[in-house]
């Protein structure tokens, strides 16, 4: 089946993509090694230059898919070392605490309505002690996240060819989506899914959330991606 497909490397040379991502990772400290770089680039070109399942991508975005899309992917694992790295003391200060990658191992991620894979492809890059699975009804989609996952060698991603709330998922860490639908009408979605105390994130424009600054059970995460103007968001809500 592979003979159908075009898999190009210009995201392994195009170093203006590169950089900016690179800058983006570094302003929020994180570091990525050559190999998992390599494996997100590759994610990247698959994306842009398979067309065979129909068009994955607008060509406008296609030419920015790492600085654009990538980045945004990779914003829920920021603010999950985010949260293992820092902690507050008794007198409020900011203390650092060492992240521990064991203290992902194990845990059960779904990402609702994956689409053509972002954010669960690069988050199950950067975190294969995780069991991540790529929930989308969509069949041509299902098709190409599947021949993804087997060119990449991604063997902690399952893909489920199902609407969510038909998946059987259920005792969930973590639940992800990606300017899918309403805040609300997505953690409606979610909640049955999440164990107590599992984590729903969710990334939209911060115009579509701001309404929700002053609501208590929610952490909001503001971010902008590179070359980018408008503000955006990782909405997190926990299951308590």
């Amino acid at each position: 089946m592979e003979h159908f497909f075009r898999f190009s490397l210009n995201y392994r040379e195009n170093k203006n993509q590169q950089n900016l991502l690179s800058q983006f990772l570094q302003e929020h400290g994180v570091k990525l090694s050559e190999d998992v770089l390599g494996k997100l680039y590759d994610f990247a070109d698959l994306v842009v230059e398979t067309k065979e399942y129909g068009n994955l991508i607008s060509a406008k975005d296609s030419e920015k898919f790492l600085s654009r899309h990538i980045t945004d992917s990779l914003v829920p694992y920021i603010y999950i070392l985010d949260e293992r790295r820092k902690t507050k003391d008794e007198r409020g200060a900011l203390s650092s605490i060492v992240y521990q990658r064991s203290d992902l191992s194990s845990k059960k991620w779904a990402d609702m309505g994956a689409g053509a894979g972002c954010p669960v492809f690069p988050l199950a890059i950067v975190m294969p002690e995780v069991e991540f699975f790529a929930v989308e009804p969509r069949n041509m989609r299902v098709k190409f996240m599947n021949f993804a996952k087997e060119k990449l060698q991604l063997r902690n991603l399952t893909v489920v060819g199902k609407r969510f709330e038909t998946s059987g998922l259920a005792d969930l860490d973590f639940i992800s989506c990606r300017a899918l639908s309403t805040f609300e009408n997505d953690w409606e979605r979610a909640q049955p899914g999440l164990k107590k105390g599992g984590k729903f994130l969710t990334l939209k424009s911060f115009n579509n959330i701001v309404h929700l600054e002053n609501n208590p059970a929610v952490h909001i995460y503001k971010y902008v991606l590179p070359q980018e103007e408008q503000t955006y968001a990782l909405v997190n809500r926990g299951n308590e």
